[in-house]
């Protein structure tokens, strides 16, 4: 994917994150878009960086940096919403490119996709992209709404009530 793509995921990501979490459509939502916004485009932006100076698709696109920022935000307080564009950054690499990354890398430097993926230049890169960007909200409304409700029907039913 390119950079292009991996902007306009997390421009869409951060619209449908907001309005998924404040679905009113004022001034709160408009809010909670921009505080998500930021950070999911710095880290969508961020495994990237690694075309300057590393292997692209390995030094900066695995596991522990990953890890890396999905720590950060416990040990220093702030940021906390980085590491969704690192995760969408990786899942628009696996899925939308034929290439795919090394997730395991330094260990291993074997890369992962899926067969679906197009090539970064195709013309259908941006459908691509359309598509994992609706799936990744589609994800993250079930996550929202629909599994915090079956764990209230199953503790009903341990409960009796």
């Amino acid at each position: 994917m390119n950079k292009k793509g991996h902007v306009l995921n997390a421009v869409l990501l951060s619209i449908g994150l907001g309005y998924l979490l404040e679905p009113t459509g004022d001034l709160e939502t408009f809010r909670t878009i921009v505080m998500i916004g930021v950070p999911v485009a710095l880290g969508a932006l961020f495994p990237d960086v690694d075309t300057a100076f590393g292997k692209h698709r390995k030094t900066l696109h695995n596991l522990p940096i990953l890890a890396g920022f999905l720590a950060f935000p416990h040990v220093f307080g702030n940021l906390e919403y980085v590491w969704i564009g690192v995760v969408t950054h990786y899942v628009l690499d696996v899925a939308g490119s034929k290439r795919g990354i090394a997730l395991f890398y330094p260990v291993w430097k074997k890369e992962f996709g899926l067969p679906i993926g197009v090539a970064v230049s195709s013309k259908r890169a941006d459908l691509m992209m359309l598509i994992v960007t609706v799936a990744e909200l589609l994800l993250v409304a079930l996550v929202v709404f629909r599994i915090p409700q079956w764990g209230l029907e199953m503790g009903r039913q341990l409960l009796g009530i």
